[in-house]
């Protein structure tokens, strides 16, 4: 399969010609790999882990992009093989740090807080869609999302913030479809609680 998936138009080599230089010898060509897909891995893990930890996590899948390199069936696309492993070192990541009820709500600023604030004094449904497209909205759902299991926290993910069908993200975890769909809703069921739980100031 003839693939490039350029992200800047500056090269036109394609992911399988460089794949196959790296992997007769010319490992400096793996630079390629890097500057071509650093911003691609980048958006995947700052979506999914703390801001302290993107750089050091996406730096880690780099090197096991690279040692993963024999394995890459040039069949597939290499974008989405990428993401794939990009995915399961998220998913790791939290599988190794999970603690329940880890982040507590002190760790909320005073721009969170006000944003419960305006939350609680909205009137209408179309002043609340406004207010939790702000930044602190989605903050607020990744502190809700760390309260989470890896593996319910990842199924979340992959199915509601990134679009991907139940088929699809139990594709890409290697579990049964029904499994993903249980956690899914298991997982939904728990956030709305949690952050309810706060917005009442139970929390």
């Amino acid at each position: 399969m003839m693939q490039s998936n350029v992200e800047d138009g500056s090269d036109i080599t394609t992911d399988a010609e460089i794949i196959g230089r790296i992997l007769s010898g010319r490992i400096n060509d793996f630079e390629i790999i890097l500057n071509r897909y650093r911003g691609y891995i980048f958006k995947i893990v700052s979506g999914r882990l703390p801001a302290d930890v993107v750089a050091d996590l996406s730096h880690e899948i780099f090197i096991e992009v690279y040692k993963s390199l024999p394995n890459y069936d040039e069949r597939k696309m290499f974008r989405k093989w990428l993401a794939g492993i990009a995915i399961h070192c998220c998913y790791d990541y939290w599988r190794q740090h999970y603690q329940n009820h880890e982040i507590s709500i002190s760790a909320l600023t005073e721009d969170h807080k006000r944003w419960i604030d305006e939350v609680l004094a909205a009137k209408s449904e179309d002043v609340f869609n406004n207010i939790e497209n702000q930044k602190e909205a989605r903050e607020i759902l990744q502190w809700a999302l760390a309260d989470l299991s890896a593996e319910d926290r990842m199924a979340l993910t992959l199915v509601h913030l990134d679009g991907l069908s139940v088929k699809e993200a139990a594709q890409v975890l290697g579990w049964s479809s029904i499994n993903v769909k249980v956690r899914v809703h298991r997982s939904r069921k728990k956030m709305r609680k949690r952050i309810a739980a706060m917005l009442s100031g139970d929390i």
